[in-house]
């Protein structure tokens, strides 16, 4: 192992205080620990340098269409975690640091494909790539950036070259299966799960299991942080599918409804079409709706504004928020949850992971609302 950063601390409050860098909403306790703050933040600044170092290309397009989602924000939510799992039984060092650049890489990507899967118009606040470039260099774009994160975990040693082999297989299995859609005589909902597994829980979990690994964290340490990823992805993209339904377009950054009009199944979807099957007339209303033209703003506007309104959305907020803490109390006895989240408009209790590392959303929504993506 490489021995930790060697560059001076960063205050919690200088690098706060940043024009280019917001933390994530709710981590900001983590910067005000004395201990580990300093770390967590000096990390994340090296790690911000080495994303701008590693997207570098000699052409032109190439160079300025890899660079225009990153510079468009995010909030590095993965890398942070990265840096987390290394911090609960071992020592943020330069491969944990160069692990964190990686999962971010492969996150940006799997954007750029993701938006012209979904003909998404905006991201992060700004037109997708395929919006001004077109399909073709949207798709060329996340290639040479998955190549870049090739690169970089290929010195990282073997296994970690193998971890993002199986994450990059999961990745593209979990669009597959969106793609795709439910087998025959497969339940939709574990169909769904399938999905969000891979498209959103495999890169978390990868993140836990690169920090905790090259921190030289003991093996079952290692394992726990990947389930643990693994499970808040799941629980994260639950949560965002009701945040997609109940949030305003200016605070996402991204279209609100885009799955809805795209046809694509989520969580609220899918409990709506069980309600109206069951006989809720109300639910029945609204799968109208949503089986409508949406081409339209208005059109769109209208039937997300029906599905939020329907208690289907708070019903999908309760299985991803209650069904997080149920799993992390069976996973070890290090992962600890509270009793009970609350609702999308509720503040949240305290969030302990092996006890020692403390994070507090200051509300779940907002949380993930600024975490999506």
């Amino acid at each position: 192992m490489s021995a930790s950063n060697t560059e001076q601390p960063i205050a919690a409050t200088e690098f706060m205080a940043a024009d280019d860098f917001t933390l994530p909403a709710g981590f900001e306790l983590i910067a005000a620990d004395p201990e580990l703050g300093p770390r967590i933040l000096t990390s994340l600044a090296r790690i911000e340098e080495r994303l701008g170092e590693a997207i570098t290309q000699t052409d032109k397009l190439a160079d300025v269409a890899s660079r225009h989602l990153l510079l468009a924000g995010g909030k590095r939510v993965r890398p942070l975690l990265t840096l987390l799992a290394a911090a609960v039984d071992g020592q943020i060092n330069d491969e944990v640091t160069e692990a964190a650049v990686v999962v971010e890489l492969t996150h940006l990507a799997t954007l750029y494909h993701d938006d012209v899967m979904d003909e998404a118009p905006k991201r992060r606040g700004v037109d997708t790539a395929q919006t001004i470039w077109g399909n073709s260099v949207a798709i060329l774009t996340g290639d040479l950036i998955f190549s870049r994160a090739s690169l970089l975990v290929s010195e990282l040693g073997t296994r970690p070259m193998k971890i993002q082999a199986q994450t990059f297989e999961r990745l593209v299995l979990g669009q597959l299966y969106e793609t795709t859609g439910p087998r025959e005589h497969q339940d939709i909902l574990d169909h769904y799960i399938a999905v969000i597994e891979g498209k959103t829980g495999s890169l978390i979990a990868a993140a836990g299991e690169y920090g905790s690994l090259l921190s030289g964290a003991s093996e079952e340490t290692v394992q726990i942080m990947a389930r643990y990823g693994e499970l808040v992805g799941v629980a994260f993209q639950l949560a965002d599918d009701v945040i997609d339904i109940v949030s305003d377009g200016a605070s996402s950054g991204k279209t609100r409804g885009t799955d809805l009009r795209e046809g694509v199944p989520t969580l609220p979807t899918i409990l709506l079409d069980r309600a109206a099957d069951a006989g809720d007339e109300s639910a029945r209303e609204v799968r109208a709706l949503i089986d409508t033209d949406l081409s339209t703003d208005e059109a769109l506007g209208a039937a997300v504004s029906a599905l939020a309104a329907h208690p289907v959305t708070e019903q999908a907020w309760r299985i991803a928020t209650n069904g997080l803490t149920v799993r992390l109390r069976r996973s070890r006895p290090c992962l600890k949850a509270p009793r009970k989240l609350p609702s999308p408009h509720s503040p949240t209790p305290w969030y302990t992971v092996k006890g020692n590392y403390r994070v507090k959303l200051t509300t779940l929504k907002r949380g993930m609302q600024a975490q999506a993506h």
